[in-house]
């Protein structure tokens, strides 16, 4: 066809124009320039260049579109500059001559519209074959690049070229990190795998290492067991020694001991013997005096002196029975001095009676002399006396009725006199030992001395069984039994008059403990009470010479207030009252208010107290009845300063609580008595320096009567301690 080879001529025109060399720069758009300006490079057709041209050839309406011209809807000043449009049948030098000035005056929207031509001929192709490859479309030579210069389609070929480019880019870009990626895995996992291996390596010299360590620990406690035992073989080898040691050790002691043992007893009967001798002569120097020869001026009958004479032999032939198995080298037994013991006791006694009723019967003859001459004089005072008694009443009613006495009542008096009058008696029987003229007189009172004195001295509260032991020596000495006194044995059974000398001494001691220890330590009233009520029940002797010495030291005790007589010098009339006066003069009174207070505290000790292993049955000797009386006759008795008010005190807070237990709503009748009646009295006697007891009474006083209750003093012993 004539008319395809002329297009193919123009595109070979326009490959060989000028434009047609120009090269295509993306960014000259960007820089503001033209887009085909300067453009260095061919632009070639695609291969569906071919399709498109053949499609234009059939369509001859649209020629002068692809080649440039305009259509008509194209500018008016176009149509000026282009007249005439390119025939299909021109040459192609024409068309050569005319392409610089047609592509230069094409505007953009030609362009733009060729462009969508060329896209709409190539979705036609390819509706109407979709076999067809507009690739294999050509021409029937080979047929050179065609370029179509188009500014708008330059710039969108050169952008659909560079997105491609950047495409490929990115593709080469994601591909090398795909594979560095790749590498960076393999090298991950190489690194993983090393890791492992080493893990592994590390795992099993970890094992390696377990089960040597576990060999080493298996090998250490064998050898620790096997060092264990051998400690043990070695520990039980040195107990074996110990207890070896240790038998050895006691065996030895129990050498020592029995020899100690035997020592102990040769000294024992050695001082058996000793004493043996000292009671057989004793008893011989007694029975001198039952003999009928001694007592020609008695006037006992003849039969009872023989009757002491025959008793008297006998026992002399009891300890001469004793002695006599003590002559063939042996020591006396303990019951050998028993009964020696026993038979100087029996003689002692059998003296005692003897002069008893040889006191009896002089004071029998005496009394009979003297009812002859009182039955004489009895008549006559018969009618005086009845007159004398009824006066006495009569100024004892009114005394009475003007206030409280002054004195103690007559009984008491009487009851202290004979008391007193016993004490003495007591001292004077025993002046030879007491004013001694040998030496072994003297040793002997000493010895007597220390054994009655020290015991009550080691008196305290520590435990029960030492207080036993305190008691029972003390009763052993009052019971003629010898006791260890300094390393030596003493015995009373020594000297006729030792008895008696320790008796005083005692009792003595006991009233001195009050005076001293219990002033100071007020708990220790009730171990010494107890003490002192246990002996005063077996010896009752004893007792007695207490409450003498109590009564001496104390007259408050009686109680009584003495009256100063005429013609007594002042510091008599005050060692009357129980101050101490010696060169320096009077005692203080806070010294004085404080012996007192102690020898108060133990006699309020005493009357509530019994020794409780006693064996006697009955009320004790001096119980809480003898309490009873004194604070009533204390209650009756005008108050003094000072005085009345501090021992009240001191025996309602020793014995108040035990005397409420015994006499209940009667006691407390008698508290308030004291509170509501007396203790007024006691005010109005004390002056404002001597208050202090007076505040404590009142105190004392008020809280029993509150509650209703007197709490136990504090020191009481209790059933504990005489388990210790």
């Amino acid at each position: 066809m004539p008319s395809e080879s002329r297009r193919w001529e123009t595109l070979e025109a326009l490959k060989n124009s000028p434009k047609g060399k120009i090269r295509f720069d993306p960014d000259w758009w960007e820089r503001g320039e033209d887009i085909l300006a300067g453009y260095k490079e061919d632009l070639s057709l695609s291969s569906h260049s071919g399709i498109i041209l053949q499609r234009l050839g059939s369509l001859p309406s649209q020629r002068s579109c692809f080649l440039g011209s305009s259509s008509g809807d194209s500018s008016p000043g176009l149509s000026e500059e282009n007249p005439t449009s390119v025939s299909s049948t021109g040459s192609i030098a024409d068309v050569t001559a005319k392409h610089n000035t047609l592509s230069a005056t094409t505007s953009l929207k030609s362009e733009h519209e060729q462009i969508n031509m060329l896209q709409a001929a190539i979705n036609e192709a390819k509706a109407e074959d979709p076999e067809v490859d507009v690739s294999e479309v050509s021409s029937p030579a080979s047929l050179p690049a065609i370029s179509l210069l188009s500014p708008k389609a330059m710039d969108t070929a050169g952008r659909i070229i560079k997105f491609e480019e950047e495409q490929r880019e990115k593709a080469k870009v994601a591909l090398k990190l795909r594979q560095e990626m790749q590498e960076k895995l393999m090298v991950e996992v190489a690194s993983s795998g090393s890791e492992q291996l080493k893990r592994f390596e590390e795992f099993m010299e970890l094992k390696q290492r377990q089960e040597y360590q576990s060999m080493r620990d298996m090998m250490d406690r064998e050898t620790k067991e096997s060092i264990g035992r051998q400690e043990k073989l070695k520990e039980e080898q040195r107990h074996r020694m110990k207890i070896l040691n240790l038998r050895l050790r006691e065996a030895e002691q129990q050498r020592m001991r029995e020899a100690e043992l035997e020592r102990q007893r040769q000294a024992e009967g050695r001082e058996r013997l000793r004493n043996l001798n000292t009671i057989q002569e004793e008893i011989l120097q007694l029975n001198q005096l039952l003999e009928p020869s001694t007592q020609t001026k008695t006037s006992l009958p003849p039969a009872s002196l023989s009757s002491y004479s025959t008793r008297g032999n006998q026992l002399c032939s009891q300890v001469s029975e004793v002695v006599r198995k003590t002559a063939e080298g042996e020591f006396p037994s303990v019951e050998d001095m028993t009964v020696a013991e026993r038979a100087l006791h029996e003689m002692r006694a059998l003296i005692r009676l003897m002069q008893e009723e040889v006191a009896k019967a002089q004071e029998k003859k005496k009394k009979d002399q003297e009812d002859e001459e009182e039955r004489r004089k009895q008549v006559e005072l018969q009618a005086q006396q009845e007159a004398q008694k009824k006066a006495a009443q009569s100024a004892k009613e009114k005394a009475q009725r003007k206030g409280l006495q002054n004195r103690a009542e007559d009984t008491t008096l009487k009851w202290y006199k004979e008391l007193q009058a016993s004490s003495a008696q007591c001292a004077q029987s025993f002046e030879q030992l007491n004013a001694p003229k040998d030496n072994q007189t003297k040793k002997l009172k000493l010895e007597l001395q220390k054994a009655a004195t020290i015991p009550v001295s080691q008196i305290s509260s520590n435990s029960g069984s030492q207080l036993r032991e305190i008691f029972d020596k003390i009763d052993k000495l009052l019971s003629g039994r010898g006791v260890v006194s300094g390393g030596k044995s003493i015995s009373t059974s020594q000297h006729p008059q030792s008895l008696d000398f320790v008796s005083y001494k005692l009792a003595e001691k006991f009233v001195k403990q009050g005076e001293e220890e219990v002033a100071s330590h007020h708990e220790a009233a009730f171990p010494i009470a107890v003490v002192a009520s246990g002996v005063w029940e077996l010896h009752p002797r004893v007792g007695d010479l207490i409450l003498a010495h109590l009564h001496k030291k104390c007259p408050y005790a009686i109680p009584n207030y003495p009256p100063m007589k005429d013609g007594t010098p002042v510091e008599e009339y005050q060692k009357i009252l129980g101050y101490r006066v010696d060169d320096s003069g009077v005692e203080g009174q806070d010294s004085f208010l404080k012996r007192m207070s102690g020898m108060i505290r133990l006699y309020a000790a005493m009357i509530q107290l019994r020794w409780p292993y006693s064996s006697k049955q009955g009320p004790v000797p001096h119980g809480l009845n003898h309490g009873w009386r004194w604070l009533a006759q204390m209650l009756n008795m005008e108050p003094l300063a000072d005085i009345t008010a501090t021992l009240l005190f001191d025996f309602l807070e020793v014995c108040g609580n035990a005397l409420m237990k015994q006499y209940q709503s009667q006691f407390w009748k008698l508290i308030l008595l004291l509170k509501e009646e007396y203790f007024p009295r006691i005010e109005a006697v004390t002056s404002s320096g001597q208050m202090g007891s007076v505040i404590r009474l009142k105190q004392f006083l008020e809280t029993s009567l509150q509650s209703r209750q007197i709490s136990p003093p504090k020191g009481q012993l209790s059933s504990i301690f005489w388990r210790s």
